[in-house]
């Protein structure tokens, strides 16, 4: 088995990021993590969003970015673990607040920052690096890694 599986989208516009979002919370499982890169203001907060969206989280619930709070959590078809590590500079303060409980829970885990896991990366998740194309296109890069490999969901519609 391959332990790593890349694939490439452009999306033109915030309608299409939105879909590729919904797609992932309505294909993902429990234990899944999704580890979201990219610049600030790149769209990940608002990806994650998206995957809220696919997981049947409640419309009236607003995803928002845990950058102070560094964990939010919301109730779906599964429960989304929102991490944000970029306030944290080392494993250690990751496992000091009880994270790794998260990580492998029995939700879906999405990860910003997540440079900041060294050595408490999973071995089975979803890599997505997000770049700017236009101000309101991007391009995604997804990696799958391990076991997400064979899982990998199939992206040809967008």
């Amino acid at each position: 088995m391959a332990h790593e599986k890349r694939a490439r989208l452009s999306l033109a516009d915030l309608e299409q990021t939105m879909a590729f979002g919904r797609h992932l919370g309505a294909v993902a499982r429990a234990g899944d993590v999704i580890l979201l890169k990219g610049d600030l203001g790149a769209g990940k907060t608002t990806l994650t969003q998206a995957i809220g969206q696919g997981l049947g989280v409640d419309a009236q619930c607003y995803i928002t970015s845990p950058t102070f709070s560094l964990l939010h959590e919301y109730d779906g078809r599964l429960p989304l673990y929102h991490m944000d590590l970029y306030r944290l500079s080392s494993e250690e303060e990751i496992e000091e607040v009880g994270f790794e409980e998260y990580i492998y829970g029995q939700g879906l885990t999405v990860i910003e920052w997540p440079e900041r896991l060294g050595d408490l990366t999973p071995d089975n998740y979803l890599q997505i690096h997000i770049t700017w194309q236009s101000p309101q296109g991007r391009e995604i890069t997804i990696t799958a890694h391990g076991a997400m490999v064979e899982r990998l969901p199939d992206f040809s519609t967008f």
